[in-house]
């Protein structure tokens, strides 16, 4: 202050300077720092630097030193007695030989605490932070402040030094917490040097607060001091009970067993194993975690008076017990008598409006109640009627991978255990008839794709229909499959073609255990053709829709049943190509079966080839084609059906013309082209075959889709097109082959 020119140069203002220096001359500790900040620090960075090249030798005794030449008395007492410029030198040159020390110290050997008695002595750790405070602040060159405040750590009383050291360099507190987390341990409760480093970072956070939560993060984000992180969490749930008496403390555990880094995961799963070695150590960082944990469970199960639980604590109780089931599931921990009665308690409550389900561990709510909070489309009801039917068909390892995709964490379950809750679900609460009789009256899922996530109700169909629940107890589900085939949308689910194989195969392969009369019945041609009359195929299906009504009327009478039409809206490429592929395959299936229906003497519907003519199959097959990945799953098996039962339609010209036509079809001629001009060209074939030529090629540029409501008008013409006077290059056009 006294070296600093004042701007103020009044009388007063000089007058003021002298009081307060005469005050801080008579403070010993101001004299005192007054004394250190007067040293020759030029010439002690000299003998710094050649005292740091010394202790680099391996080997080298206290006694050799190159800051202080002769020690009279015991170290305590030479620093009482020496002045500011011998005091500043025994505490660097202490520093540095411990700093040595550390060095020297093999892998695996105990950690270092090196007993001093300058820094054992509690009276003098004041002026030890001041020297060392002055000598970073004066020596930056040859200390630095990380190396220091790691060298304090094997020293008595160095968290106490570090945070004086730190408090007076306040814009390192960030470098030097990253510094001590990561030179710390992965499990810092395992030995001792573990334990004083986090209690210098946990004073270094109390200290400062505001970035106790991004030292936190910093222990994840290194993977290093789980135990000081859970300490963190708590520190800050206890500082801001008042304002949120939640904390953060189940999100973050939580987030750190089921984030989508596996690393961390693995990282606080072992710090979890090895802390529940420690029983005796009631004060360990995951004891204390445990105890916050218990008391919030506890907390909740006070506000559900007669089970009922409150609906402002459903939340909390989800995300409570879905934490305690990644503790038990990834991190191993084994639950205490008092843990498991509390968890047992909150999961038999019931929360508004239903109960909760204690078949799976997070609790799942009634599926309204649920979803109408979270947005999600998929429901739990799908969930537990999908785990109902794998216990019915004993596939266990499905149900546990089930559970694990359901929970969203990796969970060990083991098959025999869970004798008794298949019981449960099979004889009391899910019976097969109940299953199966519930499944046909969920509302399929709208615009069905392959980027709905969870559990839908198609998977309890394909479930049922591989284990011939529905033909076992006689239960139509053809309606349905044909409302969820129809509500499809690209890209195309995964599971809807494995849905159709074993629809088509429910119908004609009949159960060994079963009659052969207890099979599904197959869709109409009706229900087909309806699918297609909102294409652009439409027009061709309308014309014949009389005929249509007919057939359906006459097959509603062979079969002896009411044939209720289902509704049907505008339907996508999707619904149309998972139809073509359910004829495809039914006709495979029917072929390939037919002599153990003569054997049997069973009839079975065949579907017409007219009917199947009249479908747009190599237009549907091209655009599949096009667009192959919302139709990964469909497009091989559907080219595969096509070259065995319809090979004109996969010709390889086809292919290998397919690009020079989209050419053609980008280049088209825009003229509009109508029914007269068609009729006109073709009607003088054999005396003007140029003007039909132009007409073919305008033809076979125009889309497929365009083409086709001509196609009767050209047909018509086929007979005129073999006379001998028209030439080959118009009877041999791809136009034909187009349509």
């Amino acid at each position: 202050m006294s070296l600093i020119s004042p701007l103020d140069n009044t009388k007063e203002c000089a007058d003021g300077r002298k009081e307060i220096l005469t005050l801080l001359s008579g403070i010993e500790l101001v004299n005192s720092i007054v004394a250190l900040l007067s040293i020759d620090f030029h010439a002690l960075e000299s003998d710094v630097k050649k005292e740091q090249q010394l202790r680099q030798k391996l080997g080298n005794s206290q006694a050799e030193s190159i800051l202080i030449q002769s020690l009279q008395n015991g170290l305590a007492l030479e620093f009482e007695r020496s002045d500011s410029t011998r005091r500043l030198r025994l505490v660097l040159s202490e520093l540095l030989f411990i700093s040595s020390q550390i060095h020297e110290l093999q892998r695996g050997q105990e950690f270092y605490l090196k007993q001093s008695d300058l820094f054992d002595n509690k009276v003098y750790v004041e002026e030890i932070c001041d020297v060392i405070c002055i000598a970073l602040a004066e020596l930056p060159a040859v200390l630095s402040i990380q190396d220091v405040v790691e060298t304090l750590l094997h020293v008595k009383h160095g968290p106490e030094i570090i945070c004086w050291v730190v408090a007076n360099s306040p814009d390192c507190f960030r470098e030097v917490c990253t510094s001590l987390i990561a030179n710390g341990e992965r499990q810092e409760e395992d030995n001792v040097g573990g334990r004083i480093r986090m209690q210098a970072l946990s004073m270094l956070c109390q200290m400062n607060p505001v970035h106790a939560l991004a030292i936190r993060a910093k222990c994840v984000e290194l993977c290093r001091m789980p135990a000081l992180a859970i300490t963190l969490s708590l520190d800050h749930a206890g500082r801001t009970l008042g304002a949120d008496a939640e904390g953060d403390m189940v999100a973050f555990v939580s987030g750190l067993l089921l984030g989508n880094d596996q690393q961390v995961r693995n990282w606080f799963a072992l710090f979890v194993r090895n802390g529940q070695k420690r029983k005796w150590e009631s004060h360990t960082a995951l004891q204390l975690l445990r105890e916050e944990l218990l008391r919030r469970l506890q907390t909740i199960i006070l506000f559900s008076l007669d089970s009922q639980l409150p609906d402002s604590c459903v939340v909390q109780a989800s995300a409570l017990l879905r934490l305690y089931c990644a503790l038990r599931g990834i991190a191993g921990i084994k639950f205490q008598e008092d843990e498991v009665s509390l968890i047992v308690q909150l999961l038999t409550s019931h929360p508004p409006p239903a109960c909760w389900s204690s078949l799976c561990f997070p609790g799942t709510v009634e599926e309204a109640y649920f979803e109408s909070a979270s947005g999600v489309t998929a429901s739990f009801g799908e969930m537990l009627l999908l785990m109902a039917i794998h216990f019915h068909s004993n596939q266990l390892s499905a149900i546990c991978e089930l559970v694990c995709s359901t929970l969203g964490m990796k969970v060990p379950i083991r098959p025999n255990n869970m004798t008794r809750m298949k019981q449960i679900f099979t004889q009391e609460i899910f019976t097969e008839q109940v299953v199966t009789s519930h499944a046909v009256k969920v509302p399929v899922t709208a615009n069905l794709n392959a980027n709905i996530p969870g559990f839908l109700p198609v998977h309890c169909i394909h479930q049922l229909l591989k284990s011939r629940a529905f033909t076992k107890h006689r239960v139509p589900i053809k309606d349905w499959i044909y409302r969820q085939i129809c509500s499809s949308v690209p890209p195309l689910h995964p599971v809807l073609p494995a849905l159709v194989e074993v629809y088509v195969n429910s119908i004609l392969v009949p159960s060994p255990k079963a009659p052969q009369e207890h099979t599904n019945r197959p869709m109409s041609e009706d229900e087909i053709r309806r699918v297609f009359q909102n294409s652009v195929f439409g027009a061709q299906f309308d014309s014949k829709k009389q005929r249509f009504t007919m057939t359906a009327a006459i097959l509603a009478v062979e079969m002896d049943v009411e044939e209720l039409p289902v509704a049907v809206g505008s339907p996508s490429l999707t619904s149309q190509l998972l139809l073509l592929y359910y004829l495809l395959l039914y006709e495979d299936v029917r072929l390939a079966n037919t002599h153990s229906y003569i054997q049997a003497g069973r009839k079975v519907k065949s579907y017409s080839t007219e009917f199947l003519s009249e479908l747009p199959i190599k237009y549907l097959l091209q655009q599949a084609q096009k667009d192959q990945q919302s139709y990964a799953g469909l497009f091989s098996p559907l080219l595969r059906l096509l070259a065995m039962h319809f090979p004109h339609l996969s010709l390889v010209d086809d292919w290998l013309e397919e690009e020079t036509a989209m050419t053609m079809e980008s280049h088209r001629d825009s003229a509009p082209i109508a029914e007269t001009t068609i009729i006109e060209a073709f009607s003088h074939m054999q005396s003007c075959p140029s003007r039909t030529g132009r007409l073919l090629r305008q033809l076979l540029a125009m889309p497929a889709t365009d083409v086709w409501p001509f196609a009767e008008t050209i047909i018509k013409f086929f007979k005129s097109t073999l006379d001998d006077k028209v030439p080959r290059y118009i009877q041999e056009h791809d136009v034909f082959l187009k349509i």
